[in-house]
């Protein structure tokens, strides 16, 4: 499959690779929730009045996209986005990057270049998550969620499947 955005073969190898890990990973709750928790410590580092905070909204949406998902709340969201999200997760926090962060500027560049490329991909789901957030916010009273803190609802190793 072609990103558009993907700068090289090399970054299109290390992104199948993450897609690969993402299948199995969704399969596995303890993994999912590590997966969760290092995209959350990442992100939380992250300026979100850097030019880029508009991405790092973006991120954080995936982020509770992929953890609604895993906590069954939200589930009218195709495989393949699910699969893509966690993929990009995987990719943003692996630290073996096609471009070492240890050059932070650069590094963040390429995450972007990734992160852009699957937000286009998966934008109309991730639209209608952000739609079902607000309308569940609404109905609940409770505050949209822009961040997003670490503590979520224990998943239960049988909740997670692929439909």
């Amino acid at each position: 499959m072609h990103h558009s955005g993907m700068k090289s073969k090399k970054e299109g190898r290390i992104f199948e690779r993450a897609r690969k890990a993402a299948e199995e990973i969704l399969r596995d709750p303890e993994k999912i929730r590590n997966v969760i928790d290092a995209a959350l410590h990442m992100v939380g580092s992250a300026s979100t009045s850097s030019p880029f905070g508009e991405l790092t909204d973006k991120f954080q949406a995936i982020i509770r996209l992929v953890r609604a998902y895993v906590n069954r709340q939200y589930r009218v969201v195709p495989w393949q986005t699910v699969i893509l999200a966690v993929a990009a997760l995987l990719y943003f926090i692996n630290p073996f990057d096609a471009i070492a962060d240890f050059l932070p500027l650069i590094g963040f560049f390429d995450d972007a270049a990734v992160l852009t490329a699957v937000l286009a991909s998966i934008n109309h789901d991730l639209n209608e998550f952000l739609d079902w957030e607000k309308m569940t916010a609404q109905n609940s009273g409770e505050p949209i969620p822009r961040v997003i803190d670490a503590d979520f609802e224990e998943v239960k190793a049988d909740s997670i499947d692929n439909g």
